[in-house]
């Protein structure tokens, strides 16, 4: 019986007679992409990367949380354990927020009420998702990560916005390292 996944899986099929596998190791761009999981967004043909080249991470409103905080240092510990990158930068985190996000509903305090209310998922940790000024979350989550103990200094962070009205995205915060033996 076919369900709302079977024509993905057809387009898997095409997928797969030209695919080839990427070896483990360090991503090619040397970047970690941290996004919102809007389906508007796509960071693989917005950045152009192929596989191989960066994770991408996905949650709502593309927001720094210390889950994020606890995959980055997983990451960060594999390129330099697992991986031997003894010295030098490990990586760059582009946090890339964007335009018309979906969580900047929840800067109102009813729509803010109800969603906690409906989802379970206390109002301050939703707050913390919500998005409706890209520019200013994207600064303040580069800031935020950047404080973060978990992450060494050998990890620059840099912060970008998505228009999802042009396509375009705009570098907000430059890349940066927090102070410390890089």
């Amino acid at each position: 019986m076919p369900t709302r996944l079977t024509p993905l899986l057809a387009r898997n099929e095409h997928f797969a007679r030209a695919y080839s596998p990427v070896p483990l190791g360090v991503p090619t761009a040397q970047t970690v992409v941290v996004t919102c999981l809007d389906h508007r967004l796509d960071p693989a043909a917005i950045l152009g990367l192929q596989p191989g080249d960066a994770p991408v991470v996905r949650n709502a409103g593309g927001r720094v949380t210390p889950s994020l905080i606890h995959d980055l240092a997983y990451l960060a510990f594999l390129a330099a354990d697992v991986f031997g990158m003894a010295d030098g930068p490990l990586f760059e985190v582009a946090l890339l927020h964007h335009t018309q996000c979906g969580t900047g509903f929840l800067a109102d305090p009813a729509f803010l009420r109800r969603a906690a209310e409906t989802t379970g998922v206390d109002e301050p940790t939703l707050r913390a998702t919500e998005v409706a000024d890209p520019e200013r979350t994207v600064r303040e989550d580069v800031a935020r990560l950047l404080a973060a103990p978990l992450l060494p200094p050998r990890v620059s962070v840099s912060g970008h916005v998505y228009a999802v009205e042009t396509g375009r995205v705009t570098t907000v915060t430059e890349a940066a390292r927090k102070p410390g033996p890089h």
